[in-house]
């Protein structure tokens, strides 16, 4: 398989987890799966931070985001509450999935079913300045739903 490859994540494993991987050649997301020892039910309305057994290891300069699977939130209703999460180069605990059940039934997650993507990125760091005007712009102040619906 052809490979795009430009940074090495490494990672550490627990409890027999496995590597994330991409599931096609153009897949922008690796696809990361469940580590839990028992089935794991989520109820219609509530979250749950589901381990995934992987440690990781991101080169200064990067993030890795943390993105739904569009099949569970079509067919399922289960999303990612704070999507795209962010894990930071210096964060070396375990990688945790907060899964959020939106759909009508109880949904339960099994040991290694895929449950996120991850996606990874180069961050770019701002020089936050102050200043006492800003330029003016054609929209201004509008928000939300200002340019139309």
């Amino acid at each position: 398989m052809r490979t795009l490859a430009e940074v090495t994540i490494k990672i550490k494993t627990a409890n027999g987890a496995q590597l994330p991987i991409y599931m096609t050649p153009g897949a922008a997301g690796a696809d990361v799966r469940a580590n839990v020892s028992e089935d794991l039910t989520i109820a219609p309305g509530k979250r749950f931070a589901v381990p995934t057994g992987l440690f990781l290891e991101i080169p200064f300069g990067y993030e890795v985001q943390v993105r739904p699977r569009s099949g569970l939130s079509l067919k399922h209703g289960i999303m990612l509450p704070n999507s795209p999460g962010t894990i930071d180069s210096d964060y070396r605990g375990e990688l945790h999935v907060i899964m959020l059940n939106l759909g009508d039934n109880d949904f339960v997650v099994k040991n290694g079913d895929r449950i996120a993507q991850l996606v990874v990125a180069k961050v770019h760091r701002a020089d936050f300045a102050e200043h006492e005007e800003l330029t003016e712009t054609q929209r201004g102040k509008g928000g939300f739903g200002s340019t139309g619906v």
